[in-house]
């Protein structure tokens, strides 16, 4: 039976106790700021204890089991993902040099191929087509060949030489973002060097390509030193250039797009310091643009015979200055351009006639024009805004590797209208269309609508909220919905285009964004609002956006949410809060433990995520707000939604520790009926933080985590 007004069933499919497993418990606990605290699965730490191996599995056994019935659900939603993507296609060809470089994919296959073809002086970018063999093509890294037999694969560096003459690969087959890198002539496929294993992300050659940098990770994982490495030498002669010891900063390795600069950036979650290094110069003595001050974050871009700087010593939402090339010290910055009240700058690009700001205005991602003027004391004419795209289109530049373009390659798209490429004069404002993201089938844009709301939260602020929908459905508080967020890390949930969310909105889901604070939806102030001593606001504001759209867009018991990493931890601790409000939640690779694992500073990770939670283990304010919301920590006997949290056994970023040990203690406090809200542990056993690596397992498991949310809201049949 079926209750006509919710459409959710009255009658459950069968689910005796003994089905559930039962996770063994070991006697434990902390005591820190004098608070003990017992943790019957703190074992669970030891990812390679094989009863945690066993208890995952029988999780997993039980997931697939309580969810058999769904089999041609998700069945049903694969072949609609597949159904709509065109299978073989073609990247936006790039040009660098004397080639274009792009990749391809083919239908059946589960990763790009990446190559290169000749282009010739003054051509146009060609046209695509993704069916056609490519004339002329050069094979960089044919990622199927190169996954072979592997469960998982992903490339962390795909370098080419000044000369272009060599490839720089790294490859991860496990999912723990550890590469090995293998250099190889191009043009015969010959590996000239595999000496360089188990690195970080990013890695680039010397102007004369004889030398590759690259960079190595600690046993936590926090990429802290940076190599030189001679090609075709042994690694035990590579030269260790420069080295990380304050455990807060990260680091990234890169080179100017004029290619005379190697750049080292490092940076905390407030704190940042650029070093240069004359790419003609590989064993000199790399210089530091300006000595980290604490609290101060810049960034750096070569321009000729100076330097641009975005910065935020004066305004925490960045302004952008100049400084001579061979600067050393702040005290050279001087003004170029201030942003405005509602802006945030974020990156500056510069080109032979003009640069390129990239900012938020009004919550949105877009672009500001810089027209160089010699006459001007900063070198710029009056700025010129980019036109709107729409009310929720996202702009940015995509990539644009030669300087002295006079086209610049721009992407835009929202979250109904497919990703677009664009060439476009900066100046004039005269655009061609590149490539459009084909999607098959009857897909028709105007079937779906958009719009921004705002809800104002608990301490009156107002949360924009993004609503996506059929063209049809109509705010009468009756159709089921999917509110999701993140909220972590200034990190913007910005409109995108998803082929496999049509299949939610074609069975009447409104899907609903909420720029909960402690993202970068709304600046560096909004971020500021909701991390550390003030993190709780994330989590009102998303309760305050689910109050606001149910009984408006979404029936009172109808809602569903999901999010992940720092986003599971929000919907982990909005489940704690606020239970009532959801029928079903989704948490992929939650990390709500979040207080244990900031209590450890051994763990990967931890030391540099301080400045973003709290110290719990040195402060005793940290501990105490921390263990306020920790979603692991306050899971009380109440009755929850039904729950599925979805992990990779090989994360590095979110240990799979802390989805099990969440469900274990869900299994024994809440009160939820298995029967109706079941709560499971779904695993990835060769997977990292992203989840599965081919395309194809990607859509399977897309397809696994919606069949259980569209059961869950009494949409289990197929689209009318």
């Amino acid at each position: 039976m079926t209750n006509r007004l919710t459409g959710l069933a009255d009658d459950p499919r069968p689910s005796t106790p003994s089905q559930i497993p039962v996770a063994p418990r070991r006697p434990s606990a902390r005591e820190v700021h004098g608070i003990r605290t017992e943790d019957p699965y703190a074992w669970m730490k030891d990812r390679e204890d094989p009863d945690l191996l066993a208890y995952l599995g029988a999780e997993n056994a039980y997931a697939e089991a309580r969810t058999a019935v769904l089999a041609p659900l998700r069945t049903v939603l694969f072949e609609e993902i597949r159904s709509r993507v065109q299978e073989s296609d073609l990247s936006v060809p790039i040009g660098d040099g004397p080639w274009w470089y792009y990749s391809r994919t083919i239908e059946g296959a589960q990763y790009p191929v990446h190559a290169r073809r000749p282009r010739q002086k003054g051509e146009r970018r060609p046209e695509i087509d993704g069916e056609a063999r490519v004339e002329g093509e050069q094979i960089l890294l044919d990622g199927n060949a190169a996954a072979s037999d592997h469960e998982f694969f992903s490339v962390g560096a795909l370098t080419v030489s000044p000369d272009h003459r060599l490839l720089a690969a790294g490859t991860d087959v496990t999912g723990d973002e550890r590469f090995d890198l293998v250099i190889t002539d191009i043009a015969t496929g010959r590996i000239v060097d595999d000496a360089i294993t188990e690195v970080g992300y990013g890695a680039e050659f010397d102007a004369s390509g004889r030398h590759l940098f690259y960079v190595v990770l600690d046993d936590a994982w926090r990429p802290h030193q940076v190599w030189r490495h001679e090609v075709g030498s042994a690694r035990a002669s590579d030269v260790l250039v420069y080295q990380e010891d304050d455990e807060r900063f990260w680091m990234g390795l890169g080179g100017s797009r004029d290619e005379r600069f190697l750049m080292i950036g490092v940076g905390s979650k407030t704190t940042s310091e650029t070093w240069l290094l004359p790419a003609d110069d590989p064993t000199g003595t790399w210089r530091c643009v300006a000595p980290r001050r604490e609290g101060v974050e810049y960034d750096v871009e070569p321009d000729g015979d100076r330097l641009l700087v975005l910065h935020n010593v004066d305004n925490p939402e960045a302004d952008l200055a100049w400084a001579p090339l061979h600067s050393t010290s702040a005290d050279d910055w001087q003004p170029v351009l201030r942003s405005a009240p509602g802006e945030r700058f974020l990156e500056i690009d510069t080109f032979a006639s003009y640069a390129v700001l990239s900012l938020r205005a009004d919550g949105l991602p877009t672009l500001r024009v810089l027209p160089r003027d010699p006459q001007s004391p900063t070198g710029f004419g009056s700025p010129l805004p980019w036109p709107s795209a729409g009310e929720l289109t996202t702009i940015g530049l995509a990539e644009n590797p030669e300087p002295d373009t006079t086209t610049l390659l721009v992407v835009e798209e929202s979250f109904v209208t497919p990703r677009a490429f664009f060439d476009v004069d900066p100046i004039t404002g005269a655009r061609r269309l590149v490539k459009r993201q084909p999607v098959l089938g009857d897909f028709d844009p105007a079937a779906y609508a958009e719009s921004r709301e705002w809800v104002t939260a608990a301490d009156g602020v107002a949360i924009p909220v993004s609503v996506v929908r059929r063209s049809d459905v109509v705010p009468d508080g009756t159709s089921p919905g999917l509110l999701t967020g993140y909220g972590a890390y200034e990190i913007a949930n910005d409109p995108y285009f998803s082929v496999a969310r049509l299949s939610l909105l074609d069975r009447g889901v409104v899907f609903v964004v909420a720029h909960v604070r402690g993202g970068g939806e709304m600046g560096r102030m909004w971020y500021d609002q909701g991390r550390l001593g003030r993190k709780a606001t994330t989590f009102t504001d998303f309760v305050a956006v689910a109050d606001a759209i149910r009984g408006r867009w979404v029936h009172p018991v109808r809602l569903g949410c999901e999010g992940g990493s720092a986003g599971g931890l929000l919907i982990g601790a909005v489940l704690n809060m606020a239970p009532d409000r959801f029928r079903v939640a989704i948490a992929k690779v939650p990390f709500v433990d979040a207080l244990t694992s900031m209590l450890d500073p051994d763990l990967p990770l931890t030391v540099g995520e301080w400045e973003e939670w709290g110290d719990p283990l040195g402060d005793p304010a940290a501990y105490d707000w921390m263990a306020a919301y920790a979603p692991y920590d306050n899971v009380r006997a109440q009755e929850y939604p039904a729950i599925l949290a979805a992990t990779s056994l090989n994360d590095t970023r979110v240990l799979v520790t802390e989805p099990a040990k969440w469900v274990a203690r869900l299994r024994t406090l809440a009160l939820n009926d298995p029967a109706t809200r079941p709560i499971l542990l779904h695993t990835q056993m060769s997977a990292g933080h992203g989840g599965r690596s081919g395309r194809y397992d990607a859509w399977h498991e897309i397809a696994w985590d919606w069949a259980f949310l569209l059961d869950q809201l009494g949409l289990s049949s197929p689209p009318s």
